[in-house]
């Protein structure tokens, strides 16, 4: 399999108004790619298109759309559709996050969470796999987090959703060999976008360290999609690579009580 050539892509990114998402967006362009920035902010979408127009001579495409509605991914072939736009590689990075007890959240925002995490990712790749299969050369790559692989207390359904994500991702990189598309999830830690603050007043734990930058998990993201067969899952950092493998180590009791420490370090 040979790495995707980005001058013949048409990239569908969710979540592209700001964080991971616009420094996909960047970096695409600045290999060629044309875009097609999906997000509920259309003020950001616009500014964004246009700095990538001018930068790099690419068409970039806005849709401002809601990704928690439940005919997600229909809809948004249809709105794309009628810009007469051809996707042939997709990026699901789009995602809703809570940072509370279970048993405190808002069930709403849970409901939300499952749609823009779970749901939109399938109903996506299901609308857009089609023509991407067509085009023979493309990319599938769906953000999922380092989350996925650990439990998570105060985060238990965004934990699941990038559990779901990941399985979801591996499986169709095993369907999908052979018909020139690849397929990846790559896994972020803690890192420095606007997500965190929109999680919630106790989510500042998560940013009590050292944190990986938006450019940094795109530059391991596409590094990996760049190899000749890459694997299923890249994870963005030494230290969450490190993390991970010691983790591994740990049965699932002693795993998930050492992160209710590091979520909620007052309980002990």
């Amino acid at each position: 399999m040979s790495a995707p050539d980005y001058g013949v892509q048409t990239v569908l990114l969710t979540g592209a108004s700001s964080g991971i998402g616009a420094a996909f967006a960047t970096a695409l362009a600045a290999r060629g790619a044309d875009l097609v920035l999906v997000a509920r902010r259309a003020d950001r979408l616009t500014a964004l298109a246009g700095e990538l127009r001018r930068a790099h001579g690419v068409r970039a495409e806005t849709v401002p759309f809601d990704l928690s509605r439940p005919d997600a991914g229909p809809a948004l072939h249809r709105a794309v559709a009628d810009r007469g736009v051809t996707v042939t590689s997709l990026i699901n990075n789009a995602a809703v996050g809570s940072f509370a007890l279970f048993a405190d959240a808002d069930p709403a925002r849970l409901a939300a969470e499952l749609a823009v995490d779970v749901a939109a990712p399938v109903q996506l790749t299901a609308a857009f796999l089609p023509g991407i299969l067509a085009a023979g050369n493309g990319f599938i790559v769906n953000v999922a987090g380092v989350s996925a692989y650990l439990p998570s207390p105060r985060m238990a359904v965004y934990s699941a959703a990038k559990a779901f994500v990941s399985s979801f991702t591996e499986s169709l990189w095993a369907e999908l060999r052979g018909t020139g598309v690849t397929v990846l999830a790559v896994g972020p830690g803690a890192t420095a976008t606007e997500f965190t603050a929109g999680m919630g007043p106790d989510a500042g734990v998560l940013t009590s360290r050292r944190l990986r930058t938006p450019g940094d998990v795109v530059a391991t993201a596409l590094a990996h999609l760049d190899r000749r067969d890459p694997g299923p899952t890249v994870i963005d950092g030494r230290s969450n690579r490190l993390a991970l493998s010691a983790s591994r180590l740990m049965t699932r009791r002693r795993r998930a009580l050492m992160m209710r420490r590091v979520f909620a370090p007052a309980q002990g």
